[in-house]
């Protein structure tokens, strides 16, 4: 079983799997969330006792909802469409820079700015820094953020002017989310800008109130949780981040 079986949830209540790099699974009182699925082979962590990836026949009651934030390879996978054959209630909210092979009832492409609802779900979009949008999801009296690739881009060989107005993008977007009470968050945490890794996790929690705050984006580099407890100026909020071990865990909100 990928999914451990779960007591009936109450409202502001939720369960959350990593599933790897920018993808999680939210389950709360009455949907399934998925976002950013792409990895679709199981783990090969031999302490994972979890693979990570989605099997539609443990979720086949459930009401499903599958975001996708663009189309880079590691945050869209087409096998998602697969699901369909054995998930009898499930919806698509994707970002329109993803084309679909065929348009269907049950896929919603969305764009920055933008508000939508499914059922009783209400999505806002907001834009990214890279290319596509994040998501904004209140359900079952949750909050939830997912950045997608809206991140604090700072790479040593750009320029000057290009990561000024990296910064400036960034914080343009976050800055929308101040007057909100977020239940979880889930903010890119990227070791490959080096120093430079936690300038959106660090903006982020000064700026927005949210509760629970799993990095993501750091494919297997788990070292990147050491890094950030050993590192003086994120002691004061440290108590909000997720710290995750390995593909597959279970957390409780």
């Amino acid at each position: 079983m990928i999914f451990l079986a779960t007591e009936i949830l109450s409202c502001h209540q939720a369960y959350v799997w990593y599933l790897f790099h920018s993808s999680f699974a939210v389950k709360t009182k009455n949907y399934f969330i998925i976002f950013d699925y792409y990895m679709d082979t199981p783990s090969k962590e031999p302490r994972c006792l979890q693979t990570g990836v989605i099997q539609p026949a443990e979720i086949q009651d459930d009401n499903v909802v599958v975001f996708s934030s663009h189309n880079h390879f590691d945050h869209f996978n087409p096998v998602i469409f697969n699901w369909r054959n054995k998930i009898k209630n499930i919806h698509y909210i994707l970002s329109s820079d993803i084309r679909p092979e065929q348009h269907a009832s049950d896929i919603l492409l969305v764009n920055e700015g933008n508000h939508y609802t499914v059922d009783d779900m209400h999505i806002e979009v907001l834009g990214s820094t890279d290319v596509g949008v994040s998501f904004l999801v209140n359900v079952d009296g949750l909050t939830i953020f997912h950045s997608g690739d809206l991140n604090w881009w700072h790479w040593k060989d750009a320029g000057q002017s290009e990561n000024q107005q990296m910064e400036i993008n960034y914080k343009k977007q976050i800055n929308l989310l101040k007057d909100k009470k977020i239940d979880l968050a889930f903010i890119p945490v990227d070791p490959r800008l080096e120093e430079f890794y936690k300038l959106s996790l660090d903006y982020f929690i000064k700026t927005v109130d949210a509760s629970m705050v799993f990095p993501m984006h750091f494919g297997n580099d788990y070292s990147i949780f050491e890094q950030l407890k050993q590192n003086i100026s994120v002691t004061n909020y440290y108590k909000k981040i997720v710290e995750i071990s390995h593909r597959g865990e279970q957390f409780m909100y």
